[in-house]
């Protein structure tokens, strides 16, 4: 008879192992569902901050595709010329979703620069396209493209609510804040200006300097001549004594016959 309650005790040591296991799993696969290799990912909840940035992705879980890769943008989108023009070599990452407007992608690059570049390929490719359900906007580091859109109202609606949320921090100053025509302008000017006041500032100093060392020049020339007793033109040699001033010559210093 103590075999029953042996099996009944194993029995529900069975089951109660089994339900954790279970509870364990279904918490694994709920946390594990965004588990992607992402280079900025939520400390709370393991998911790429890219994904957080789609508009109300919490119910469309079942419609987010990650991409670090063009072969899986095309496995989530099919072949489309735009894609083409993604460079993910630099760790470029993108997410895409379903919306009512449409398929929503957003790509961000990991610098300004390689987003203004896919920017500009982007746009020739809609425009070789020309399908008029396509429609994108670049947003900061974002390249936010709607694809198949249910027409120009909604999709712009759709990538309004896109919202980039990062600031950029220069080291030094920030090379895009003016146009390259401005910055252009600017920097011919400045050089011309401090050109120009280099060699003014070269000019009044050579002024400055010849003035300082005439003075002083003129300075001790006269406190050297203000010291000789007598002044003679002659240079040294045998002249009239017309003025006074010669010294007479002893005889005792006259060569004899």
């Amino acid at each position: 008879m103590a075999l029953f309650p042996k099996l009944g005790l194993r029995a529900l040591g069975a089951a109660i192992f089994l339900a954790c296991v279970f509870s364990l799993a279904v918490v694994a696969q709920e946390a594990g569902q965004f588990q992607y290799k992402s280079q900025e990912i939520s400390e709370t909840d393991g998911i790429p901050v890219l994904i957080k940035h789609l508009p109300d992705w919490e119910n469309r879980r079942d419609t987010i595709r990650f991409a670090r890769s063009t072969a899986d943008l095309k496995a989530a989108l099919g072949e489309r010329a735009i894609l083409d023009q993604i460079d993910f070599s630099a760790g470029t990452e993108a997410v895409t979703a379903q919306y009512e407007a449409g398929r929503l992608l957003i790509v961000e690059f990991a610098s300004p620069q390689g987003s203004i570049d896919a920017d500009q390929k982007i746009q020739a490719a809609i425009s070789r396209t020309d399908d008029g359900r396509t429609f994108y906007r670049r947003i900061g580091n974002y390249n936010v493209v709607v694809f198949d859109g249910a027409g120009s109202r909604a999709a712009n609606a759709l990538i309004d609510e896109v919202k980039y949320e990062k600031q950029i921090h220069w080291l030094g100053k920030n090379p895009f804040a003016i146009s390259a025509e401005r910055a252009f302008v600017i920097t011919t000017t400045d050089i011309f200006i401090s050109t120009l006041l280099v060699i003014i500032g070269g000019v009044v100093f050579s002024i400055l300097a010849g003035l300082v060392v005439g003075y002083l020049f003129f300075r001790r020339r006269e406190s050297i001549r203000a010291k000789m007793t007598t002044f003679s033109d002659a240079g040294g040699m045998t002249r009239l004594n017309l003025d006074g001033f010669t010294p007479e010559i002893l005889p005792d210093r006259l060569l004899g016959d």
